[in-house]
């Protein structure tokens, strides 16, 4: 029997649902060239006069010419809209209106430089999310982009210019393009261009961009833009085989994982790796961050780089998770055979050898699980930035030196009671008083505590019990066995007792979080009145997550606030970022790309209707932090709360129908007598 090679019904339904999404968002055109001096915002206008006469609207929502001439010859006929003013540092800025653009409703809007980064105090963070909200909203954009910008393609360009940049996009951007157009010049051409002043440069990157226009570097980087390209183009011919069940192999997928861990630096390096791969192999992939019990323990720096490592790789199109285990490595290899992975990527920061052999490595760990999954190792910089954050939370902790201070004091005092002991004792008995304050450091300080603690209680078992006394010198070799096995015995007992109360306090946490849920599905099944359920959820955030939190629902056109705890004060800026987080469906405000600058971090209250609401969360510690395992807990908060909503407004509109219905059937029965 032939091999059944027909298209799974799954993948054709998405590919359906994906078609339909297109309809009804506009079209993106995206100029690409393999650095600046092509000609793409040129070639961008041009085709932007072809599609002018032939009938489409045109309009210009903002376009760098930097004093080209030609490039502002090309702008007569084209109307222009507006750009919004913007000041920083004592330039000033022009950035495209959005609102303006959207007002206008132009069918095609031009929108220059994709990659830029707005101006402080802007809606979004970057530009190519003023074009996303174009699209939103049905207009096609043309914009321009250089190769050197694209996320994964940072650390190439890096390595082979000598040049890094900073103003990057997330691949998965270009990849929803629905045409790409490569502008193209031979790199001498290019070359005599820049030479002869006609390639625009800012003054303060000229020398750096001096060494960016070598005849390698920009061959190196024309192959590069033209191999996206084609990969941009081979993924088109796939989705329309799929859509069209045009029989041809259909290979099952590859795919991959990669791990997210608390450096920045190491994290990019991991996710652009992982995008390049997976594009090469045409792969699925993952991102995965695992919390131990020890995560309580991370500063807040740590847990930012973690939650914000995932956010780069959503942004690049990777599927993401969060986990929890006692063993980063064995969850990681047990996410991987769960999902069918065929290849793990992990970081290794730079380590002494000494903490590798003590400590283990968690590469090393997964490597010596995964079996027949291959595992890609990348070391890279990262652990300064990590010991830095340690750095940075330490001072928020009581004195350290006072509790090595105190493991001194300790151990001081079991050494006097074992002096007091010693007439009728053996010193093999003795050992066991040292132990229990190894045990006592380990459950009061922690682990480095009770090594320090196990280490000087050997220092003084030695001196006052082992003959010579009052000497560290040792006659009877036997006691070296002994030194050796009670200070391993004493790190392992830290080890298991700092392991069992992390796992502990973790358990207590997960078991609060799961007993929040439970009492306020309870609460919210008993309420009737939308102000009072919200006070209910904003009870449960408080005591749950402390967190002060807001609760913002339309009135015919527009926002307002139903309730909010008290010294939460919505100003102009936080009602933005909650109007576009109800009309976009997406988080805005603090710790995110939209609106960063607001002081509260809002979700949406979302059902299978729609949206019905905003909720607006602030930490109540001073420059707070929503930890990983509490943004889940409110992600669930928000799920019930918008349930609870739409069940009263569903009961209220019941009770008035029923209560119009009475008056109906009472006013038929009096005119019937």
């Amino acid at each position: 029997m032939a091999e059944d090679r027909r298209p799974n019904p799954d993948e054709l339904l998405q590919q359906v649902v994906k078609e339909e999404e297109k309809r009804s968002r506009g079209k993106l055109k995206v100029f690409l060239g393999y650095s600046a001096g092509v000609g793409k915002t040129y070639a961008m206008l041009e085709d932007a006069h072809r599609r002018q006469d032939r009938g489409t609207d045109v309009a210009v929502a903002l376009l760098e010419s930097h004093g080209r001439k030609e490039t502002e010859a090309l702008l007569a006929g084209l109307e222009v809209v507006p750009p919004r003013g913007a000041e920083h540092r004592g330039l000033q800025l022009k950035e495209p209106d959005i609102d303006a653009v959207i007002a206008r409703r132009p069918e095609l809007a031009l929108v220059d430089e994709f990659a830029h980064t707005n101006a402080p105090g802007s809606r979004h963070l970057k530009r190519y999310q003023d074009v996303q909200e174009l699209l939103e909203a049905g207009i096609d954009v043309y914009t321009t982009l250089n190769i050197q910008h694209l996320d994964s393609m940072n650390d190439a360009v890096a390595q082979i210019t000598g040049v890094k940049v900073h103003e990057t996009i997330p691949d998965s951007v270009l990849d929803g393009a629905n045409e790409i157009k490569i502008v193209d010049i031979p790199p001498n051409e290019l070359m005599q261009r820049f030479w002869e002043g006609k390639v625009y440069i800012p003054s303060q990157a000229a020398i750096a961009v001096e060494n960016f226009f070598t005849e390698g570097n920009l061959i190196a980087l024309r192959e590069m833009t033209f191999r996206r390209a084609a990969d941009h183009v081979d993924e088109q011919m796939l989705e329309y085989m799929k859509m069209r069940s045009i029989p041809g192999p259909w290979p099952a997928s590859e795919t991959l994982l990669v791990c997210i861990g608390n450096s920045r630096a190491l994290n990019e390096r991991l996710v652009r790796t992982a995008r390049r791969l997976a594009d090469e192999l045409r792969a699925e992939w993952y991102a995965i961050y695992v919390e131990t019990p020890a995560h309580s323990r991370f500063s807040r720096k740590d847990r930012m780089e973690a939650m914000r490592g995932l956010e780069i790789a959503a942004e690049m199109g990777a599927k993401t998770a969060t986990s929890f285990g006692v063993s980063i490595a064995e969850e990681v290899v047990r996410f991987a055979r769960k999902n069918n992975v065929i290849r793990i990527i992990v970081g290794r920061p730079p380590r002494p050898r000494w903490q590798e052999l003590i400590l283990g490595s968690v590469a090393n760990q997964i490597v010596s699980l995964s079996g027949p999954i291959d595992v890609l190792v990348i070391t890279g910089e990262g652990e300064k930035e990590r010991k830095g954050g340690e750095r940075e939370a330490r001072p928020k902790q009581p004195s350290v030196k006072n509790r090595y201070f105190y493991c001194t004091w300790l151990v001081m005092i079991v050494t006097i009671i074992a002096y007091f002991l010693k007439p009728y004792l053996s010193p093999t008995n003795l050992v066991m008083f040292y132990l229990i304050g190894v045990v006592v450091a380990a459950v009061t300080w922690g682990l480095w505590k009770a090594v320090f603690t196990a280490t000087l209680s050997v220092l003084m078992f030695d001196f006052f019990f082992v003959a010579p006394h009052f000497s560290l010198r040792i006659i009877d070799t036997e006691y070296l066995v002994t030194f050796a096995a009670f200070l391993f015995v004493g790190v392992v007992i830290s080890l298991l007792v700092v392991r069992s109360r992390d796992n502990a306090a973790a358990a207590q946490r997960r078991e609060e979080y799961t007993s929040a849920l439970y009492a306020l599905s309870i609460d919210l099944a008993s309420a009737n009145d939308i102000e009072r359920a919200l006070e209910t959820v904003s009870g449960h955030v408080k005591r749950s997550c402390n967190c002060l939190s807001a609760y913002l629902l339309p009135y015919g056109s527009c926002l307002g606030v139903v309730f909010s705890d008290s010294g939460l004060d919505l100003d102009e800026k936080e009602m933005t970022a909650a109007d576009w987080t109800y009309r976009n469906g997406q988080a805005s405000g603090k710790d995110t790309d939209t609106l960063s600058s607001a002081v509260l971090k809002f979700y949406p209250l979302r059902t299978p209707s729609g949206v019905v609401g905003v909720m607006g969360i602030k930490p109540e510690e001073r420059d707070g932090i929503i930890r990983l395992e509490q943004e889940r807990l409110i992600e669930a908060f928000t799920s019930q709360t918008a349930l609870a909503i739409e069940r009263i407004h569903f009961w209220n509109q019941l009770s008035r129908s029923g209560k119009q219905a009475e008056g109906h059937e009472a006013t038929g029965s009096q005119a019937q007598k």
